[in-house]
């Protein structure tokens, strides 16, 4: 079993109200004030499994190659028989194996390094990452208001992603070879001679 994976993380900001919004009534929207109350950032960590329409999310406090490591072995354990798990990223500097020897010990960093064959996105070509598209939808269903505090933004990413994979929605993929050789052109060589 040769599972391919999508990863990728993003900043949410924790964002309050400084001023209590005034409710909905009938006929009048929510307000709420311009002026808010920052409470610090936080790193969405999202796995995505584009053939199935399974995601795996963790929010952590920081994004360092630690954070990165404890995610993907969280990633490993949901595929106990996966031979190999094919993982699609971009280039930042903390995905990569050294993460693994970073965080853990000789033994049990190999072990990862052998689960994970990884797949990197090319530099500005990160929207070739599928999980960008999960990442969107996660921000205008979930993230597009003020949320203040970690452990609400962390129940709201949950029951969005239990929802996600419930309904198994997944991505239909329309770039096909041909037109990414056509917007690619450049980087393939001349194969018409």
């Amino acid at each position: 079993m040769y599972p391919v994976v999508c990863f990728d993380e993003r900043p949410c900001q924790l964002i309050d109200d400084s001023i209590a919004p005034i409710p909905m009534e009938p006929g009048k929207p929510r307000r709420q004030d311009y002026h808010y109350k920052r409470n610090g950032v936080a790193s969405l960590f999202i796995a995505f499994e584009p053939l199935t329409g399974k995601r795996i999310v963790e929010l952590r406090a920081r994004r360092t190659k630690v954070d990165y490591a404890h995610f993907l072995k969280q990633v490993a354990q949901h595929y106990p028989n996966a031979t190999k798990i094919r993982l699609v990223q971009d280039n930042l500097n903390t995905h990569n194996p050294s993460s693994f020897y970073q965080t853990f010990e000789a033994s049990a960093a190999f072990e990862l390094t052998q689960r994970f064959e990884m797949y990197y996105t090319p530099k500005k070509g990160s929207w070739l990452n599928m999980v960008e598209i999960e990442l969107s939808v996660l921000s205008k269903q979930c993230l597009s208001r003020r949320i203040g505090e970690l452990s609400e933004l962390d129940q709201q990413v949950t029951a969005w992603a239990e929802a996600r994979n419930r309904k198994k929605a997944s991505v239909n993929w329309q770039f096909t070879l041909n037109q990414a050789r056509q917007k690619f052109h450049r980087f393939y060589p001349n194969t018409s001679t």
